[in-house]
């Protein structure tokens, strides 16, 4: 049995003639930059999250350069970023000009730790950048409670946690400007790459707009240094499409994470094979679902799941601050050890709303049979 890490064709199966038909009105109006279709789209997830402004652009990754941008943050600035994420939340620090200060994460859920943040603050510190790792919110409550008392803006990165609460808000309202991304993988998923972001305050949502073409408005003046990053309007009605079913796509998504806990409490791996914690204060969305490994064996429990066509990813194997472009912010290996252990020993399973029992079956099993391997190997 083959199951892959991700299978968007099958989504896809199942909403083709609703994608395709928004395709085909998008084509014949002609407005396929920009356009009604997305400013529909941007309302329509603005109304799902509960916020007041949403404006979307051309990736994740440019969401969070257009949100630093948006708070004038820059040289002489820094931001405070955990260590264990992806590339994007650091780079566009430095692309905005400031210095990311990295910190660790909860060990528990990969999340970034609140004592690290207060640890780390200076008379420099002009915002933190909270990622809500895998689907899962960042404990914002010790946070917001920082904010306060220092004064520096929150920005969350919610590229992996599109539809997640933390205390009955959703992702996206939690701080004074949250970025997602569209990539296919995601809770909500474009078919090539999209962003956004949200916020309460007309004026940095406003500006977002200006800087996401060239700093322009009106046509031709350009009151700001932009550049571009247009969200097309293919992309915006293939996601209007999929919104309308996002909610059906995370209660699958968290239906398959049971099963997974289930099957892992069957087979009882939990000496070997663990998954994250799951915190009580919101709702997990399972962007990804990752496990630690123990005692050394997740590489070579990843190879056995390959040559049984089960699909795998390590997210991450190296943490941000021992990447060699941020050598010269002069960390050194041992600064952050719970996100460096961390890297030695996550492993993502397949994950995707429609992953169904028989493959989550193989899966878990296949897991087993490698550590009774291991067990016989060594006795």
């Amino acid at each position: 049995m083959q199951v892959p890490l991700f299978d968007m064709r099958v989504q896809y199966r199942g909403l083709q003639k609703s994608i395709e038909d928004a395709v085909h009105r998008v084509l014949a109006s002609g407005q396929v930059i920009l356009g009604p279709e997305v400013e529909a789209f941007e309302k329509e997830v603005a109304q799902y999250l509960g916020v007041g402004y949403a404006v979307g652009c051309a990736s994740g990754s440019d969401a969070l350069l257009l949100a630093l941008k948006a708070l004038d943050i820059g040289p002489g600035d820094e931001v405070i970023v955990p260590t264990f994420t992806f590339f994007a939340t650091a780079a566009s620090v430095v692309r905005a000009g400031a210095t990311p200060v990295f910190a660790d994460v909860e060990p528990d859920t990969a999340n970034i730790h609140p004592r690290e943040i207060a640890e780390r603050v200076t008379a420099r510190t002009k915002a933190v950048i909270v990622v809500h790792l895998f689907g899962q919110c960042a404990d914002m409550e010790p946070i917001w409670r920082l904010a306060e008392r220092h004064g520096f803006y929150i920005l969350e990165d919610a590229a992996q946690a599109f539809g997640a609460e933390y205390q009955g808000k959703k992702a996206g309202t939690l701080g004074h400007l949250a970025c997602f991304s569209f990539y296919p993988t995601k809770n909500l998923g474009a078919c090539g790459d999209a962003g956004m972001v949200t916020t309460n305050d007309p004026d940095w949502a406003a500006r977002v707009a200006r800087l996401r073409v060239h700093g322009m408005e009106p046509k031709y003046y350009h009151p700001d240094l932009g550049w571009n990053s247009r969200l097309d309007a293919l992309q915006a009605a293939i996601l209007r499409v999929k919104l309308a079913w996002v909610e059906r796509f995370l209660d699958a998504r968290r239906a398959a994470a049971r099963r997974y806990q289930e099957l892992l409490e069957h087979e009882k791996l939990g000496y070997d094979l663990y998954p994250l914690a799951v915190r009580s204060y919101g709702k997990h969305t399972f962007n990804q679902y990752v496990v630690r490994v123990a005692h050394g064996q997740r590489d070579a429990l990843m190879r056995h799941l390959q040559l049984h066509g089960i699909g795998a990813e390590i997210y991450y194997p190296l943490p941000l601050h021992l990447q060699p472009c941020f050598r010269q912010l002069g960390y050194r290996g041992g600064d952050f050890p719970t996100s460096e252990q961390l890297c030695q020993e996550v492993l993502a399973l397949p994950m995707y709303p429609e992953l169904t029992y028989p493959q989550q079956k193989h899966v878990i099993h296949t897991c087993a049979a490698y550590f009774r391997q291991e067990v016989r190997l060594a006795a």
